[in-house]
């Protein structure tokens, strides 16, 4: 499979039986459906996202890709309770493309995470 965003070859790396590819170039990670969610319970996000995130941040910038699987154009989405976090992802077989460091970034919860929760929950009632 090649990187949607940089066009460099992936290689599959594995943690907890989960496979994801990862980019030899730009180190962005494609996801098959729910492997984003299956990593973060098991805490693996920060293990397998192993690149810069500065670069993930260069990298983010380019926001039309097309789907290494299908092939059809990749829909941006913004991480609900991380409204920082942006990726692709394929309306067809609802695989994600995440930037290096956007996983890692994801794994963790920071205090302004919680606090803006902590608001919104209290909004609510």
């Amino acid at each position: 499979m090649q990187c949607p965003k940089c066009q460099a070859a992936t290689q599959t790396v594995e943690y907890a039986s989960i496979e994801v590819d990862r980019c030899t170039g730009c180190k962005g990670l494609w996801l098959d459906n729910l492997e984003a969610e299956e990593l973060r319970a098991f805490g693996g996000g920060a293990l397998v996202d192993t690149g810069d995130a500065g670069v993930g941040r260069q990298y983010d910038r380019i926001d039309r890709i097309d789907c290494p699987v299908c092939h059809v154009p990749m829909i941006r989405m913004v991480h609900a309770r991380q409204s920082h976090i942006r990726f692709e992802s394929c309306p067809v077989c609802y695989g994600a493309f995440f930037d290096a460091g956007e996983l890692r970034d994801l794994q963790e919860e920071t205090v302004v995470d919680w606090f803006r929760d902590l608001i919104a929950g209290e909004r609510k009632l």
